[in-house]
């Protein structure tokens, strides 16, 4: 029987295209544009003056954090071993989701994996293909992506424009919902609730807020901003939050009524094909959840300690913008002059966020500073000398 002898041609070697060539391309484009992201891995240990992280209560090293991690590893295991609806839900994540909708006023909760994973589970579950989704244009990227992945119409409005909202949900017939983020991660504003909670009522429509940056921080002792505007455990009201600034752990949840929740364990992909939250992380949400209901004065202190930095900064001429909760944003001349003040910040002990185009959404670049409950007067005066003192040219308006 005779042999198949391949064509030689194709059996010759030849030169292997590098089909990923575009990349070099773009890095170099990124490079000229001083837009380079890398990573920085911290020591367990840092010397450095923590103004970066989004630890706003001063509780990822908390002694009653940690216990309740090692405490639940040590229980549970270190991994959920599966997804919630096969063996990934223990007795330990129902009582995290109880205790969450009791404190922050809702009649139900769910716990995903990561405050990303709530923000798509809310939007894509509660819209379809004839539905509206009226977003808020400086909502967190976990929104625009759950806006994207809903296959809904998305019209995005303006910045905390109320009157625009309410005009874009009346144009509208049919199921409607509007989301926003409660205080917005780039100026660290809060969104004007209110206003969007009565522009959702007069049209029909759903409302969905993630809190992300207003547990801990804003409402009766941490308790949230839908807490603090009155609309928590509202009709119509949906929250999504983190476990991962405030509570100083991982992992993210949706709050509601309890339809919602059952509704969302039934459809919300990000839930029912993801691995259910470590134990560890549960565990010490639950444990820092608790130490908020025992020391709510620390919320206070977080919304004082942005005060103060705001206050000292924009009276020695930077330019910041006011924080409604605990995220204080200064502006600076341009991205590349942002990369250096904040290397130069950390080469003077300090640690500052640095937002950059395409993480802002008017193309503005920051420094951005996280105000924690457990920052002592010292550290604030060390933080706003260091800042003022490696500021560039163009920073300040003196």
């Amino acid at each position: 029987m005779p042999q198949h002898t391949p064509d030689a041609a194709a059996a010759a070697p030849g030169p292997v295209p590098d089909v990923f060539a575009w990349i070099d391309d773009a890095e170099r484009a990124r490079e000229r544009a001083g837009l380079v992201r890398t990573l920085r891995p911290r020591p367990a240990s840092s010397p450095l003056l923590d103004l970066a992280s989004n630890d706003y209560l001063g509780l990822s090293r908390h002694p009653e954090t940690v216990r309740g991690a090692r405490e639940a590893a040590e229980r549970w295991g270190a991994g959920a071993t599966g997804s919630r609806l096969v063996t990934g839900t223990t007795e330990l994540h129902a009582e995290l989701e109880r205790e969450l909708a009791d404190f922050c006023g809702f009649e139900a909760a769910l716990v995903l994996s990561s405050g990303y994973a709530a923000n798509l589970a809310a939007v894509t579950a509660l819209s379809d293909r004839g539905t509206l989704v009226v977003s808020d244009a400086g909502n967190h990227a976990s929104i625009v992506d759950g806006c994207r992945l809903s296959r809904a119409e998305t019209a995005v409005v303006p910045h905390a424009d109320v009157a625009g909202a309410r005009k874009t949900l009346a144009a509208h017939t049919g199921r409607a919902l509007l989301v926003s983020d409660s205080v917005f991660s780039v100026d660290g504003d809060a969104a004007p609730l209110a206003g969007y909670a009565a522009a959702c009522r007069e049209q029909g429509a759903a409302l969905i807020v993630d809190d992300a940056h207003g547990l801990g921080v804003l409402g009766e002792g941490g308790r949230g901003a839908l807490q603090a505007a009155g609309l928590a455990g509202a009709p119509g009201v949906v929250a999504t939050l983190t476990l991962s600034k405030s509570l100083g752990s991982q992992g993210g949840a949706v709050l509601g009524p309890a339809k919602v929740i059952r509704h969302l364990i039934n459809t919300a992909r990000t839930f029912i094909f993801d691995t259910g939250l470590a134990p560890a992380a549960a565990g010490a949400a639950l444990a820092s959840l608790r130490l908020l209901r025992s020391e709510p004065e620390r919320a206070g202190l977080a919304r004082e300690v942005a005060a103060a930095l705001y206050g000292r900064l924009t009276a020695s001429g930077l330019t910041a913008a006011r924080p409604d909760a605990a995220v204080v944003s200064v502006r600076a001349p341009s991205a590349p002059a942002a990369l250096r003040w904040a290397a130069d910040c950390r080469e003077a002990g300090l640690s500052v966020g640095c937002f950059r185009p395409p993480s802002v959404p008017d193309g503005v670049s920051r420094l951005r500073l996280t105000a924690r409950a457990d920052l002592t007067g010292e550290e604030i005066d060390r933080a706003v000398e260091t800042i003022l003192r490696t500021a560039p040219a163009g920073a300040t308006d003196r």
